[in-house]
């Protein structure tokens, strides 16, 4: 029996965000149930990254829906309406992802759930809280990113501010709301009442960036100096950075960089004593570091730097890394194809219990694919009749 078997959830969300959470809550155990518009469903069905698809909708949408069931519901149509209500009423958790103040108009906001059902728990996503200016922005990850100055941590120097290449602040955020619906789950146990979860991408990101934005609240408001050369933390001292060899690159994480210069042989490194100089002058010792790096295979340094115990490793493409023992260990690859389709891999929940069988997901569902068998198992026709009478 998985952690969460028992527990249904609704999921009212769209993209990536919120859909994660209920997709995590899903391999956990919960019956996730994805409430969507007829006709059009969740925006991520049409949002096809490198325009790939399978069976009529997005590939990531598949990735992030897989374990789900769907049913089709206009929330503007009261006998629909009626009927979204009763399933609320027999849910455990309720997630949204709308902006502030639109579920309220449909009804179904937390104080409207609470009165429906007071064990639920409702979860909800926005991009910037509830309160403030920018209540009204668009929750959009690069604008969240480029907003919490993240963006100006990544590249060297000199260059513009660098988001990261994914959408990290959808997904963390995803992550925050799984804790905080778990924790409340875990209080109705004692209380036997549910509540209300709220999380914001930009709180996610900015807890995301905890250890840099303490240092600059700690530290006088210093802004955080990127390196020149081959920046890879603001904060940190040389070595830390990725370095190109002969034929690849090499990372180098913390480590006595007069020993590092001892082992790689150069004079100019190993005479690098004064550690307070590792930061103040890390540019600088970090070509010296990448000048003699640059002339031998990555294997070479490898050979040397492991073994001495520096921590260091080999830069992998994608292809090095599926090919890697190492990651074929992890058994970390599954197939989420809908019946009939080809393959459609994807990756596993990270999260594993020690002695239980690792299942392969059910794919993603078609839009409204269970309405119907949900209107019966859940008796919510019974709402439409009752309305009428």
């Amino acid at each position: 029996m998985k952690p969460l078997e028992g527990m249904i959830v609704l999921d009212f969300c769209q993209y990536l965000a919120g859909p994660s959470a209920a997709m995590r809550l899903a391999d956990l155990g919960a019956r996730v149930i994805k409430v969507e518009r007829p006709g059009v469903g969740d925006g991520s069905r049409r949002l096809a990254l490198e325009g790939l698809w399978s069976d009529g909708d997005a590939v990531n949408f598949h990735t992030i829906n897989r374990n789900k069931e769907s049913v089709a519901f206009n929330t503007k149509d009261p006998n629909d309406l009626a009927m979204v209500k009763r399933l609320i009423a027999q849910a455990d958790v309720l997630i949204e992802a709308f902006r502030p103040g639109v579920m309220d108009k449909l009804g179904l906001g937390y104080e409207d759930v609470k009165a429906l059902n007071p064990r639920i728990v409702y979860g909800s996503v926005t991009g910037y809280g509830t309160v403030g200016p920018w209540v009204k922005k668009p929750g959009q990850d690069l604008l969240v990113q480029s907003l919490s100055g993240l963006a100006w941590l990544n590249g060297d120097d000199g260059q513009p501010p660098m988001p990261f290449a994914l959408s990290l602040a959808d997904s963390y955020t995803g992550v925050h709301l799984v804790e905080g619906i778990l924790s409340c789950l875990i209080r109705r146990e004692t209380t036997g009442e549910g509540g209300r979860v709220e999380v914001s991408l930009l709180a996610s990101i900015l807890d995301m960036q905890f250890e840099v934005l303490t240092t600059y609240l700690n530290d006088g408001h210093r802004a955080p100096h990127r390196g020149a050369y081959h920046n890879a933390h603001a904060y940190l001292a040389a070595p830390y950075g990725i370095y190109e060899t002969s034929d690849g690159y090499l990372a180098l994480a913390m480590g006595s960089v007069s020993r590092i210069g001892e082992l790689i042989g150069s004079e100019a490194v190993a005479a690098r004593t004064d550690e307070s100089e590792w930061f103040t002058k890390r540019d600088e010792i970090k070509q010296e570091i990448g000048q003699t790096l640059c002339s031998q295979t990555t294997e070479h340094w490898l050979s040397l730097l492991e073994p001495a115990g520096v921590w260091c490793s080999d830069v992998y493409t994608w292809e090095q890394l599926v090919a890697s023992d190492a990651f074929q260990a992890l058994d970390f690859i599954q197939d989420v194809a809908r019946e009939g389709d080809p393959s459609l891999l994807t990756t596993r929940c990270p999260i594993r219990f020690l002695g239980e069988q690792r299942d392969t997901s059910k794919p993603a569902p078609r839009l409204g694919a269970d309405t119907e068998r949900i209107i019966v198992e859940f008796g919510l026709a019974d709402a439409t009749q009752e309305g009428e009478a």
